[in-house]
């Protein structure tokens, strides 16, 4: 016999638990959370550092690639995305940052009513446990908990007062409408451990008679009927199964994920679906389109008379100290959100609000997964908030288990190129500043020989990489030729929503993990609305 639900949600990861949590609290609806990897419980999901060991993982990552990107001089980058329960939330950096005000008011101007930076807040603050407590911007008593880190580092500390020598000012919250300021990330970590979205949301309901979690179930398709959402075809336990929905489905599975079970279902561009012998069910040519992603410049010196932890990692009594502290105080590296200090400020004087974040780190190494450098670093990541380069993701075949095309298009307009040159001067501008003259800082990376606009317009393609903040592929809009309504309902197709972060129509400045659960948050209520018994 065929399992039936009121609602499906498909995908359990930042924004699903947060839904199935939602939608299942009345107590009238039978919800089921399909989520195509297995179990958060995984000492390495936990321990903040782990990251590390959770990207490039099988256990815990779709293990995704970009396409070779021209913008990138012809290199294509490893694209990591959870297969795992909370998905993102579980294999994240964890800072905490909602974007800007300017962000949420542009999608109202856009025509997206209900979605102004004053329509928005009370949905961040609703799901909000701060460390700060109840006040204008912050919640206390919600299930999401914001905390400060738990580790110093007198290196960072310099490159903050060289921050404010450079005339950044100092500030105390990334999260209150402008960021334009220096500071210490807030984290998603309790007591010195990942917070993720099924602590908070899943695991207090996890008895809830009507909400049923169901893991290692990939969802292969979307069952339709007269344009109408029926149910999902699924894979688990090594076979195909048939799950069938009374009222909505709702798909949370990503820019990537969503955008490919749509196409896969008959959902999308035609000139793309019949090139792999998948019939029109209902023509959506922007299914897919409209990719955006920050790209992040690692701009990297070599320091003299510091500490960071380069030198800590790459010695046995450095490592043993680490793991006692760790193991003792819960504090220290392995406590370690990747970003520690933040900075946001503007490229150049044309722009009102910040357009640049900061992710600064008390480490160096060539890319994500290989060896600390071995010398003492430190790394001031930078990246361009609001990139005019578009991409897309795409299926290329109707099997669900062949992974999709990822084409971010980066580096693919001229002012994004621009934008990235003046990064490159701004973090040489803060690192020649007095308070880091001690530290006889030499950049690694890129190095001092690009000097020119040109220079570091090209070099900004060798040191580009992702920084996992994938958007827009399921943009919500007036248009009728957008993927999404304002109610997040998909166009053409009754009974089917999309709530992830594929619905922005543009990208939020700075981490998506927030927004993505404020996104979540505000669906939950839309639906609960238009499903009253």
């Amino acid at each position: 016999m065929s399992l039936q639900f009121d609602f499906i949600i498909v995908g359990a990861g930042t924004a699903g638990c947060l839904l199935a949590n939602r939608l299942s609290a009345n107590g009238k609806y039978t919800v089921a959370l399909l989520e195509a990897g297995g179990s958060d419980n995984y000492h390495w999901v936990h321990i903040p550092v782990g990251y590390l060991y959770c990207m490039g993982n099988k256990r815990t990552d779709w293990l995704y690639k970009t396409t070779k990107q021209k913008g990138l001089n012809g290199r294509e980058l490893n694209y990591p995305r959870g297969k795992v329960m909370g998905g993102c939330s579980s294999i994240n950096g964890m800072i905490y940052m909602r974007g800007q005000a300017n962000d949420y008011d542009q999608w109202r101007q856009m025509g997206n009513e209900g979605w102004s930076w004053d329509d928005v807040l009370p949905y961040f603050k609703n799901m909000e446990d701060s460390y700060e407590g109840e006040n204008k911007f912050h919640g206390s008593g919600g299930e999401w908990k914001v905390n400060q880190q738990r580790l110093s580092w007198e290196v960072l500390d310099s490159f903050k007062e060289a921050t404010i020598e450079a005339g950044i000012p100092q500030v105390d919250d990334f999260n209150e409408g402008n960021n334009f300021g220096v500071s210490y990330f807030k984290v998603n970590q309790n007591d010195g451990l990942r917070w993720n979205t099924v602590k908070a949301f899943l695991k207090p309901v996890k008895n809830r008679k009507n909400l049923r979690v169901i893991s290692k179930c990939e969802v292969s398709k979307i069952i339709l009927k007269n344009k109408k959402a029926k149910g999902v075809k699924v894979f688990r336990n090594g076979k195909s199964e048939e799950i069938y929905v009374n009222r909505e489905i709702i798909l949370s599975s990503g820019s990537i994920g969503s955008p490919k079970i749509l196409e896969l279902s008959g959902i999308g561009n035609p000139n793309i679906l019949s090139k792999l012998g998948i019939d029109t069910e209902v023509e959506s040519k922007n299914i897919g389109e409209n990719l955006q992603d920050h790209l992040q410049l690692r701009v990297i010196y070599e320091l003299e008379n510091a500490k960071t932890l380069n030198q800590k990692a790459n010695s046995f009594i450095g490592k043993l100290g680490i793991g006692l502290e760790y193991a003792l105080k819960r504090t220290g590296p392995m406590s370690m959100a990747p970003s520690q200090l933040g900075l946001f400020a503007m490229s150049d004087k044309s722009h009102e609000t910040p357009n640049l974040q900061f992710h600064v780190q008390p480490l160096s190494l060539d890319k994500f997964g290989e060896p600390l450098h071995n010398f003492p670093g430190l790394t001031a990541s930078v990246c361009n908030l609001n990139p005019q380069s578009r991409g897309n993701v795409h299926i290329v075949s109707k099997d669900y288990k062949i992974a999709p095309s990822i084409d971010p298009n980066y580096l693919s307009t001229e002012k994004d190129k621009i934008v990235a040159a003046q990064s490159i001067k701004l973090a040489r501008k803060i690192i020649s500043q007095p308070a880091m003259k001690k530290y006889n800082p030499k950049e690694y990376a890129p190095g001092i020989q690009f000097q020119s606009e040109d220079d570091l317009k090209k070099v900004a393609g060798d040191i580009g990489t992702t920084i996992f903040h994938p958007v827009g592929t399921c943009a919500m809009g007036t248009n009728v030729s957008s993927v999404t309504d304002s109610n997040l309902k998909v166009r053409g197709v009754e009974g089917l929503r999309i709530a992830d972060a594929s619905i922005m129509p543009t990208i939020t400045s700075g981490n998506t993990n927030a927004p993505t659960l404020m996104i979540a948050e505000k669906a939950s209520e839309m639906i609960l609305k238009s499903n009253k018994i």
